[in-house]
């Protein structure tokens, strides 16, 4: 039985879609994936597994529900994981049964062919993996999860290709949408990142091998050296101490997710060049500077909202305050939600430091609005410590569409900006004022400094602006109208 429950306020943010990370040519190379997987784990945590080869023993796997630190860290469980080759993957369901995922569902997946075994492991999201899965059970595919990932291996079945590493190449040709995969065979660690570069994927190297990571933050944690990020479109091989490159795909104009800046990476992982840190409080800054509001103090909603904030306390010259501080120990697991612990919402994780709030002028600064109840919430909070008055800073533009591409987003109708104007928004959400980032201010803050190119934009921005750079085909079959042209 899943013990994993959701708190009553997580469906008001943005699941951080997947994680993944991969070692070759070291010694207890799932020990290193482990720890990997551990500092990814914001962005999946429901349920994590590892495959790992051993010459000796051949391909092991483990899969376990809940946090990595929970399973992996156990010596029974990493004994059963030998090798000098492995991967992982950390989950938070995108696709399938979101909400009711099966240990079946839990990658990496694992496919035994008969020019030998392979494991993938995927992050993002196919937008064609309904009609491919169709296409496959007609022609006696049998699959075993709810994942659109399955597709890869079943393509790969398919393929004639006479190395596993080209049965890869032409399986994600097949496919549509955002996907950063790595995959391992008994000799290869593999690592592929779809032509428009949506979702992340860097190169490191530890010791005499390599790793392959969502984030830099993960090679940090394992003592790696960052050596770069796979291109948008790039393959590449790593086999007896070499990296081997290549582009398998047509050329595009890559479109990394903009949101990996604003929330889903963490603060301290490097993108695209750039402080992940530093672009969260440079937004602060363009937020100050595009929405001035006389106040006493400037707080950040944890902890996602605290780079911004701080940007927008010194460029505002309004101090900076913990108003709110994070109970860190609460986990998913913490108690069953009655209806007793729903009713106190937010207060189990958050709560007012009164001292400090009582008869100010409050400006909140968080990083998205999604369904605004949580925001309805964290003001009553602030207005019942004795605040003044309560002005919210959002450090995105409203999430008026959702994402295709590996986010867990409501549907369109649950999105509070896809309903309501910002003004609309302020009087719903109870606030004096409430005010959005700009899409040039994001874009600016995140080193595009003419801001957004609106006839080629630099990145994926469609959760903000409806602007899709790969159609979602299955979600259109399905009757979801795209936004009309302007």
């Amino acid at each position: 039985m899943r013990r994993h429950l959701a708190h009553p306020f997580d469906d008001d943010r943005l699941k951080e879609e997947c994680g993944v990370f991969g070692v070759i040519g070291v010694a207890d190379a799932a020990t290193f994936v482990a720890l990997g997987l551990h500092a990814l784990q914001h962005r999946g945590q429901e349920a994590g597994g590892i495959v790992a080869y051993d010459a000796a023993e051949g391909f092991n796997n483990a899969k376990r529900f809940g946090y990595v630190r929970d399973t992996f860290t156990k010596a029974d469980v990493m004994a059963t994981l030998p090798g000098s080759l492995a991967i992982g993957h950390v989950r938070y369901s995108t696709a399938g049964s979101k909400g009711a995922t099966a240990i079946r569902d839990v990658q990496p997946f694992f496919g035994e062919f008969a020019i030998g075994g392979c494991a993938i492991a995927h992050n993002g999201n196919l937008t064609n993996a309904a009609l491919l899965r169709q296409q496959l059970i007609e022609r006696g595919a049998i699959f075993q999860s709810s994942s659109d990932s399955e597709c890869i291996i079943h393509l790969m079945a398919r393929s004639m290709q006479k190395t596993l590493s080209e049965r890869i190449k032409d399986a994600l040709r097949a496919v549509e949408g955002a996907f950063s995969v790595i995959a391992m065979t008994r000799t290869k660690l593999i690592g592929v990142r779809d032509p428009l570069g949506v979702r992340p994927l860097v190169l490191g190297r530890i010791g005499e091998g390599y790793a392959l990571s969502s984030e830099t933050c993960a090679l940090d944690i394992i003592g790696a050296e960052f050596l770069r990020e796979i291109e948008p479109g790039e393959m590449v091989v790593i086999e007896g101490g070499t990296v081997h490159s290549s582009h398998p795909f047509a050329p595009a104009k890559p479109r990394f997710c903009i949101f990996e800046h604003v929330y889903f990476s963490r603060p301290d992982s490097i993108l695209g060049g750039r402080s992940v840190y530093e672009t969260r409080r440079q937004i602060g800054v363009e937020l100050a500077r595009e929405a001035p509001v006389e106040a006493d103090l400037v707080c950040p909603v944890p902890d996602s909202g605290t780079p911004a904030a701080i940007g927008y306390a010194h460029e505002s010259g309004i101090p900076f305050g913990m108003g709110i501080i994070r109970n860190q120990y609460v986990g998913r697991t913490f108690i069953e939600p009655t209806e007793q612990i729903r009713n106190m919402g937010v207060r189990l994780k958050l709560n007012v430091n009164r001292a400090l709030i009582s008869g100010k002028r409050v400006i909140l600064v968080d990083d998205s609005v999604v369904r605004g109840t949580t925001s309805r919430k964290i003001k009553d909070m602030i207005l019942d410590a004795g605040a003044a008055e309560v002005h919210f800073r959002i450090a995105s533009p409203p999430t008026a569409w959702p994402c295709f591409y590996g986010v867990d987003t409501p549907d369109r109708d649950k999105l509070l900006a896809a309903r309501m104007s910002e003004d609309e928004m302020r009087e719903w959400i109870g606030v004096d004022s409430l005010r959005f980032i700009s899409l040039d201010g994001l874009y600016r803050a995140a080193g595009e400094a003419k801001g957004r190119d609106k006839t080629c934009p630099q990145y994926c921005d469609a959760c903000f602006s409806g602007d899709y750079p790969v159609a979602p085909a299955d979600q259109i079959a399905n009757g979801f109208t795209m936004k009309a042209a302007e």
